[in-house]
């Protein structure tokens, strides 16, 4: 804090503190004369800025001559200065609203080996605020001071001045008698503190506010907020409170979700942010040995540090924080392995008793992540073990924002970002992106930046840094090279519908319409979280397309197709563990779109016999029927070509609504036609008449017939416009087909 001046900057020389016991009372001394000229009228008090590092209350003593200072030993050395040196000193004129809110001061011994001494926090605060009144205490600051004829040396960990929103560097204030004093000592200096009450809160974190950004954390500020509310709300208290409230602290947290989504980094920035033992980071293969009871052993080991700390030092016990990535791995249901040795049956085992068994410890704080929840043993997810169970899913459009803006924070500070990037713009078109996955984009848009910058006939050119610039098409590139796991599968839609989407008449426009009316039910509806829909009718009639295009134009985050083409030689139990990945991904997303693409070709369906998979089938009508999770909407489409077989299995009454996909008629097939524009206007209306109630699968292939067919410049001229097909050779190809 910058003094207000009257006079200004004075180099003074430094000696002793003129009297042994005044060591102990944190003043600097001079002489009479200089302390008039520091004094500031009006005033009592007396402030000087020393050395630029800390502001001291100043007093006047006969024994220190004109242009000296006196100081004691410990002021020396963190003014890093000795008896005969000069240090700077400035008149210090304290601004409004100084006083300390709260002050925490780690003790210490001034004589290392001291024996162990207990101090009670109520009464030792009391003195404190009676000899440091009105005194002004700067952040890193030490001071000596006796205490029950020990000498101590207190070191100024936390100075909050009242109502200041963000802290000032450094951090500075007067002690007045509101001042909350909270004391802290480290094991090692033999001094126990007793009956903390006076403190405004608990000192488990290291910092008083939590930037989520600056930790590198982006679009989980909901779940943060949960997990502070259930794992640290209590923590945060005296240990009198949450005793007198009869509750014990929250042991374990499960953090879940997809791949990439920041459960790692959440438990690494969580064990970051709190005060005591550096927390235990445990993978858990490491965990497994060939060696019976070794891997019970590698168990109990992690949780020794703790059981000793709770032994000597109870409630005033650090917090000691595990963490357990792929928990998974070590933590399956009991009776689900059959390797045979039981290893992993006893490994769950200890666990359970180590955190909530006879002698359970309430000074730990278990942090377990996995991609597969439904793995675990459900004894280790009941309360008072894993307990505070957090679903750490896709971010959504703010969320991807912020992670962008985190990923391009240094690149904008340092000029690299082009002025056309818009992340806003970004983050809408990376739907269903994880945060690994948005990290991705960032790396592969400055692998485009930084390669122009290269010369590929000579790499050891030296590099212009000045002029690296990643822009908006960088990213837009990007996009196109890392794929979300749970995205659209837009690729595999698009080779659905190979001829795009034309206008094929009232009838086909009617059923497209009233399918985009469900997905817009699913998307709004709150009493609509499934929403099924069959679209039956002849084979070729453009089922899939329909359905393809509905998923392309829902603009849903999370659309995939389940074709047996995919599941080529599968087994059964293969098969059916695919179809299940399909829906517990979608669940993952909050709109998700499922195409079931002919429905008969997944169950094998063979009508000699007839034969069909009851395993598919029982899955599909399994699945048809369950609700998704809370917060996440389905729509599912189905395509078949055999509804008769469909309703024979009970299939087609599993879906809400279907809906009769027909074969074109003649003013259909004039409209398409005269939209793909490859016959002369004479011969459209006798082409079309041709095609009265052919499949819109087999117009498009008679009209490649007879395109290639043509003499002359050939398909690449009959769809350039510059030639047109001879209506006798269409029908030519027509009888072939028809024939065939």
């Amino acid at each position: 804090m910058a003094a207000r001046s009257g006079f200004g900057p004075t180099t003074m020389i430094v000696t002793n503190t003129p009297a042994k016991d005044l060591a102990y009372t944190n003043f600097a001394y001079c002489s009479p004369t200089d302390f008039r000229n520091f004094s500031v009228a009006g005033s009592k008090l007396c402030f000087a800025l020393v050395g630029d590092t800390f502001v001291l209350s100043l007093a006047a003593h006969e024994g220190i001559p004109i242009g000296h200072v006196g100081l004691n030993a410990i002021q020396r050395r963190h003014a890093r200065v000795s008896t005969g040196d000069t240090v700077s000193v400035i008149r210090f004129v304290p601004p409004d609203d100084f006083n300390l809110a709260l002050l925490t001061l780690e003790l210490e011994f001034v004589k290392k080996g001291t024996k162990d001494e207990q101090v009670d926090a109520v009464l030792l605060s009391q003195q404190m605020r009676k000899r440091f009144m009105n005194q002004v205490m700067t952040s890193g600051q030490r001071v000596t001071f006796e205490y029950h004829g020990n000498g101590y040396i207190f070191t100024v960990n936390r100075a909050a001045v009242e109502g200041q929103e963000e802290p000032i560097s450094p951090e500075r204030g007067i002690i007045s008698a509101d001042t909350y004093v909270v004391f802290e000592a480290s094991n090692s200096s033999g001094i126990k503190i007793v009956n903390q009450r006076e403190s405004a809160s608990s000192n488990i974190f290291k910092h008083k506010e939590f930037n989520l950004q600056t930790l590198g954390i982006g679009g989980l500020g909901a779940e943060f907020a949960d997990i502070f509310r259930r794992a640290f709300a209590s923590r945060v208290f005296p240990p009198h409170v949450t005793n007198k409230l009869g509750i014990k602290h929250v042991k374990g947290m499960l953090l879940y979700g997809p791949p990439g989504t920041g459960k790692t980094l959440m438990a690494r920035q969580i064990g970051k942010m709190l005060n005591g033992k550096d927390p235990k980071i445990v993978n858990g293969p490491e965990v497994l040995s060939k060696f019976v009871g070794e891997t019970e052993k590698n168990v109990r080991d992690l949780f020794a540090d703790a059981e000793q700390d709770q032994r000597t030092r109870g409630d005033q016990s650090d917090l000691h924080v595990i963490i357990f990535d792929e928990i998974d791995a070590i933590c399956k249901s009991r009776g689900s392995t059959r390797d045979g040795t039981g290893v992993h049956d006893s490994i769950v085992n200890q666990l359970l008793t180590k955190i909530d068994g006879v002698e359970s410890l309430n000074n730990v704080l278990l942090i377990g992540m996995t991609n597969r929840k439904d793995l675990l043993d459900e004894a280790l997810l009941r309360p008072g073990r894993l307990e505070v169970q957090v679903e750490i899913s896709l971010p959504d459009e703010n969320g991807r924002l912020q992670i962008l803006e985190i990923h391009t924070n240094k690149m904008k500070e340092n000029s690299f970002l082009a002025p056309d990037v818009n992340l806003q713009e970004l983050a809408a078109r990376t739907k269903n992106y994880s945060g690994a996955e948005l990290e991705g984009v960032v790396k592969s848009a400055v692998s485009y930046a930084l390669n122009r910058q290269l010369n590929m006939d000579d790499l050891t050119k030296p590099v212009d840094e000045e002029s690296i610039r990643v822009t908006m098409d960088d990213f837009l590139n990007a996009l196109h090279e890392i794929v979300p796991a749970f995205g659209a599968s837009t690729d595999d839609l698009d080779r659905c519908r190979l001829n795009g989407m034309v206008d094929c008449g009232g009838r086909h426009q009617h059923i497209y319409k009233r399918t985009m009316l469900l997905a817009e039910q699913v998307r709004v509806s709150k009493g609509s979280p499934l929403v099924t829909c069959l679209l039956e009718g002849p084979s070729g009639s453009g089922k899939s397309a329909m359905a393809a295009t509905v998923g392309i134009d829902s603009d849903f985050p999370y659309v995939k197709i389940i074709s047996s083409e995919s599941m080529i030689g599968l087994s059964e139990s293969s098969k059916c563990a695919q179809i299940v990945k399909v829906f517990e991904d979608a669940y993952k997303s909050p709109l998700s779109i499922i195409i079931l693409d002919d429905i008969e070709r997944l169950l094998e369906y063979v009508a000699i016999g007839p034969r069909f998979s009851n395993l598919i089938s029982q899955t599909l009508l399994v699945l048809l029927k369950r609700l998704p999770p809370k917060g996440k909407n389905v729509l599912v489409i189905g395509t078949t070509s055999e509804v008769a077989f469909l309703d024979s299995v009970g299939i087609s009454d599993s879906f809400s609504v279907t809906y009769h996909v027909p074969t074109l008629k003649t003013e259909d097939a004039r409209k398409v036609l005269q939209q793909i524009n490859v016959f002369s206007d004479g011969d459209t209306d006798a082409a079309a008449e041709a095609l009265n109630d052919m499949p819109i699968k087999k117009l498009y292939m008679v009209v490649e017939m007879a395109a290639q067919g043509e003499e002359g410049g050939g398909a690449e001229a009959i769809y350039s416009g510059k030639e047109k097909i001879k209506i006798a050779h269409f029908y030519d190809c027509l009888q072939d087909i028809v024939r065939y």
